[in-house]
């Protein structure tokens, strides 16, 4: 079975420009069922991996390179969101707010509309502690605009606003697959990762050359955008800066996070598929590297270094 990877790599944050792209680091102890992955460390050092699968799996480790250790389920009987897929959910991303983490979650089925973003809290983030807090009211129906998949929190003290409005921020109509956002602030500029093409099913259907999952950047110095890439050109008009391909043994890169780690700093982690053990839709790992942010803007954009269920990547500023 195929080995759907992000294996952690500590690399150090470079200041310029690598010309080659890192390989993944040694991962120890259960480095699979890791695809779309979300990770945080707790204040007494441990760190919790969440995943895609298992009702949103939980591995935990005393490092980022091991060993992890799968510990259960988030949400063993599922969400309480009335939709398809309730049972099997996407996407986590977690944070910590105050005195309680987050984890916000996708619940839909593939190539559907019919989708909503939920949310689940906990003090701890242990195995059984979780509370399903249901739906964030961010849901989408066939026919819209966006697909309501692949949440991810970012929290601005300003302006004060019930409800936080949709934002499109990148678009391409000429290749559209395209998921995953994740917003990261790094000095002046709002960094935005999101995967680009084909994820899954390379056993039954391999894309073209290029076409396959890879992470795409653009900055801005606003969390909403106007994001921009290397060369100047609008997230929104088929812009994006190609950050990590496929690349020797490593294939589809994707489902990809930035966490501001203590001991390596920003650390940019992702799922990719393993070419040594085959192509099939299996065993995730994750792979982890610190990127460069000499930025995705007009002049500068180096940096080092599931599923394709969405045609348009929209962002649900959340304001407090």
């Amino acid at each position: 079975m195929v080995k759907l990877s992000t294996l952690f790599g500590a690399v150090a944050l470079l200041p310029a420009l690598v010309s080659a792209y890192a390989q993944p680091e040694a991962c120890s102890g259960t480095c699979t069922n890791s695809h779309d992955p979300s990770i945080i460390r707790r204040s007494d050092g441990t760190y919790f991996r969440f995943s895609t699968g298992g009702k949103i799996a939980i591995h935990t480790a005393p490092s980022l390179t091991g060993p992890w250790t799968y510990k259960g389920s988030l949400l063993p009987s599922g969400s309480s969101i009335n939709l398809a897929g309730n049972k099997d959910l996407w996407a986590p991303d977690v944070s910590q707010q105050g005195n309680y983490f987050y984890v916000y979650y996708s619940v839909s089925t593939f190539g559907v509309q019919n989708s909503a973003i939920g949310v689940a809290r906990s003090t701890s983030m242990d195995v059984g502690t979780w509370t399903d807090l249901g739906s964030t009211g961010v849901t989408s129906s066939t026919g819209m605009a966006y697909n309501a998949i692949d949440g991810n929190l970012r929290v601005r003290v300003t302006p004060t606003q019930k409800n936080g409005d949709v934002y499109q921020v990148a678009f391409d109509s000429s290749d559209p697959a395209m998921e995953g956002p994740y917003v990261f602030k790094y000095g002046s500029y709002y960094y935005l990762f999101f995967s680009k093409g084909q994820c899954c099913g390379y056993d039954q259907s391999k894309p073209a050359s290029g076409k396959e999952y890879r992470i795409m950047a653009c900055r801005s110095t606003s969390a909403v955008g106007p994001f921009v890439d290397k060369a100047g050109k609008s997230c929104r008009s088929g812009g994006g800066t190609l950050v990590l391909p496929s690349h020797d043994w490593v294939y589809g890169p994707g489902g990809q996070g930035v966490y501001q780690d203590p001991t390596y700093g920003p650390v940019l982690y992702y799922h990719y598929v393993d070419t040594r053990i085959g192509y099939a839709d299996g065993v995730p790992e994750t792979n982890m590297e610190a990127p460069e942010f000499e930025a995705a803007t007009a002049n500068q954009m180096d940096t080092n270094a599931g599923r394709s269920r969405s045609d348009q990547i929209h962002q649900r500023a959340v304001h407090q």
